[in-house]
C-alpha cells in the first residue's frame, strides 16, 4: 500500500483534477450523449439496429483494452515515466475523435464512425490507466479519496460545461459559433450542427488536458530502455499473475468491481440511446438531461469524497450500489418522461461516489511500485468482463426489439458486484 508525498503541491493536485475535466468531454459527446445517439439515428436510421452496431465496437474495444492495459501499466512501472505514455494515447484520442466530423449521415459511413470510435475508445482508456495510476505518487494515502472524488466531481462538471456549449453553440445554434465565420450550418453539409460536436470534444479534451502535462510531476525514470521495461515488465505481469495468491484482497477487488464498473459503463454507454429510443427524446432534450445528470453525479462524487476519507472506500462503494439498484429498478418500468428524469437522476447521484471510492480503493491496495500495474489489472478485469454489458446489452435489446430489456441486464451486475464487494477488506487507513 503506498502513502505518497508528505506535502503535495496544490497546483499540481489541480491540474491532475482538470484531466478528468478534460477528458470528460469524450465520454459525455462521443460514448453516451450526442455522437452515440447520431450514429444509431442519423447514420445508421434504426434505433435498435444502430444500438446493436455500436455495442459490437464497444465490445471489440473492450478486448483491446483488457489486452493491451496491464502489459503497457506494467512496462511504464519499469520505465518509471508514464507522462510520454499518457501523452501519446491522449493525442490519438484527441486526433481520432475530431475525424468523426467527416462521418455523414449515410449508412456507408458506418464503418469508418466505428473505426475511429473503437481506436479512440481504446486510447482513451489507455490514458487513463496512467492518469489513475499517477494518484499514490501524487498526494498521501490519507487523501486519496477526496482527491479522486474532486476529480471525478471535477469531470463531471466538465462533462456539463462542454454539453451546455455544445446544446448552445452547435446543437441549437443556427450558426456556427453563433455567425462568427458568416456562414450557415446548411454550408458545412448535413447535421453538421451535430457532427462538429466531435470537433469540440477533441479540442476540449486537448486544451484542458495540457495542464497536468505542464504541472503534475512525472515518476522519475529508471533509465531502463524500452525494450528492458517492456521485458521486466511482462515479466513481473506474469509473476504477480502467477503468485495471485499474494495480493487476496487484490483479487477480490479487481473482480467486485469488474462486474459495477461495468454496469456503470454500461448505462453511460447506452444511457442517450436509450432515452432517444424509449422515451423519444430528441437531441436537445438528450443534452439538456444530460446537463442535469452531470450535475447531480459531480454533486454526489464532491460529497461522498468526505464519507471516503472519513469512513472508508468500501462503504461508499457499497452504498452507492444500492442506491444505483434501487433507483434503477423503477427506471425500467416507467412509461413518463417525468419518472424517467426522477430515477435516472437519483441513479446518477450513485455514478460519481462509486467510481471515485473505486480509484481510491485500488490506489490504497496497490504495493509500492505497482501503481501502473496494478490500474492496468484494474483496466483488464474491468474489460474482461466489461464486454459483457454491450454485448448483453444488444443481445438483449435485439432478442426482445427494446432497449428496456437490454438495459435490465445491467442491473444484474450492480447486484453481484455488491454482493462480491461484501468479501472485500480494505487496508486500514
Amino acid at each position: 500500500m503506498t502513502t505518497g508525498p508528505a506535502a503535495p503541491s496544490r497546483r499540481a493536485i489541480v491540474s491532475w483534477c482538470l484531466y478528468d475535466w478534460a477528458n470528460s468531454a469524450y465520454n459525455t459527446i462521443i460514448t453516451t450523449f450526442v455522437f452515440a445517439v447520431y450514429f444509431a439515428r442519423g447514420v445508421i436510421g434504426d434505433p435498435v439496429e444502430g444500438t446493436a452496431r455500436w455495442s459490437a465496437a464497444m465490445t471489440a474495444a473492450g478486448v483491446a483494452i483488457a489486452v493491451l492495459g496491464p502489459i503497457l501499466g506494467a512496462i511504464a512501472d519499469r520505465a518509471g515515466r508514464r507522462k510520454p505514455w499518457m501523452a501519446l494515447f491522449t493525442l490519438v484520442t484527441v486526433l481520432f475523435t475530431a475525424a468523426l466530423w467527416w462521418v455523414r449521415p449515410d449508412p456507408a459511413d458506418a464503418a469508418f464512425a466505428l473505426a475511429c470510435v473503437v481506436i479512440a475508445t481504446v486510447s482513451f482508456e489507455l490514458a487513463n490507466v496512467f492518469y489513475n495510476a499517477s494518484l499514490p505518487g501524487l498526494v498521501p494515502a490519507r487523501l486519496l479519496g477526496r482527491v479522486s472524488g474532486w476529480g471525478w466531481g471535477i469531470g463531471y462538471f466538465g462533462g456539463l460545461a462542454c454539453l451546455v456549449l455544445a446544446l448552445v453553440g452547435f446543437v441549437q445554434a443556427p450558426a456556427p459559433l453563433f455567425g462568427l465565420f458568416g456562414m450557415a450550418w446548411a454550408d458545412w453539409g448535413p447535421q453538421a450542427n451535430v457532427r462538429a460536436t466531435a470537433l469540440l470534444a477533441a479540442a476540449w479534451y486537448g486544451l484542458f488536458a495540457l495542464p497536468y502535462f505542464l504541472w503534475v510531476p512525472d515518476e522519475p525514470s529508471t533509465g531502463h530502455g524500452l525494450l528492458r521495461a517492456a521485458r521486466e515488465g511482462v515479466a513481473t505481469l506474469a509473476a504477480t499473475l502467477r503468485g495471485v495468491r499474494r495480493h487476496r484482497q487484490v483479487v477480490r477487488f479487481l473482480v467486485a468491481s469488474a462486474f459495477y464498473r461495468d454496469g456503470i459503463n454500461t448505462i453511460t454507454a447506452f444511457g442517450g440511446l436509450f432515452a432517444a429510443g424509449s422515451f423519444g427524446m430528441s437531441f436537445e432534450e438528450i443534452l439538456v438531461f444530460a446537463i442535469a445528470l452531470n450535475v447531480v453525479a459531480g454533486t454526489g462524487a464532491i460529497g461522498f469524497a468526505w464519507m471516503d476519507d472519513r469512513a472508508g472506500a468500501k462503504p461508499v462503494i457499497l452504498v452507492a450500489l444500492a442506491g444505483m439498484t434501487a433507483c434503477g429498478v423503477p427506471l425500467l418500468l416507467a412509461t413518463e418522461r417525468l419518472w424517467f428524469w426522477v430515477f435516472a437522476l437519483g441513479l446518477g447521484l450513485f455514478f460519481g461516489p462509486a467510481q471515485a471510492a473505486g480509484r481510491s480503493m485500488m490506489a490504497r491496495l496497490a504495493p509500492p511500485g505497482m501503481a501502473g500495474e496494478m490500474f492496468g489489472l484494474y483496466g483488464l478485469t474491468g474489460r474482461f468482463v466489461g464486454f459483457f454489458g454491450p454485448l448483453l446489452f444488444g443481445l438483449a435489446t435485439q432478442a426482445f426489439a427494446s432497449q428496456r430489456a437490454g438495459m435490465a441486464t445491467v442491473l444484474a451486475f450492480f447486484v453481484i458486484g455488491f454482493g462480491l464487494m461484501l468479501a472485500v477488506r480494505e487496508p486500514a487507513r
